[in-house]
């Protein structure tokens, strides 16, 4: 599994023009093969930061979207840190204890 994530920046009076700008994007990319997430949002606290989430199953999942991906124009980015982590393992946060409160004993699941 891959997950890719970090945050970048822009000029505030763009970034949430182009958060709406990549709601279509964000749409069509969940529905590829081997995406198991994807979230682009407007940080709560700072101006002219994104934030960025993708979850992938594979390296080869991800790629075949960057190669089929047309993404809308970009504005100028001020600044980024995005990181690309290749996942050996994972598992839930927590554990049957904590779980059994949530409703239905399960954390949320789409």
């Amino acid at each position: 599994m891959l997950i890719v994530a970090g945050k970048l920046y822009v000029h505030p009076q763009e970034r949430d023009r182009w958060v709406a700008a990549h709601h279509e994007i964000t749409r069509i990319a969940r529905s590829q093969p081997g995406c198991l997430d994807l979230h682009l949002s407007a940080d709560p606290l700072e101006e002219s930061r994104i934030n960025l989430f993708e979850q992938w199953e594979s390296e080869a999942a991800l790629q075949a979207w960057q190669a089929a991906a047309d993404p809308p124009p970009k504005p100028q980015i001020l600044d980024a840190s995005i990181q690309k982590h290749h996942i050996s393992r994972s598992e839930p946060p927590f554990d049957r204890a904590a779980t059994s409160s949530l409703p239905g004993g399960q954390p949320a699941r789409r």
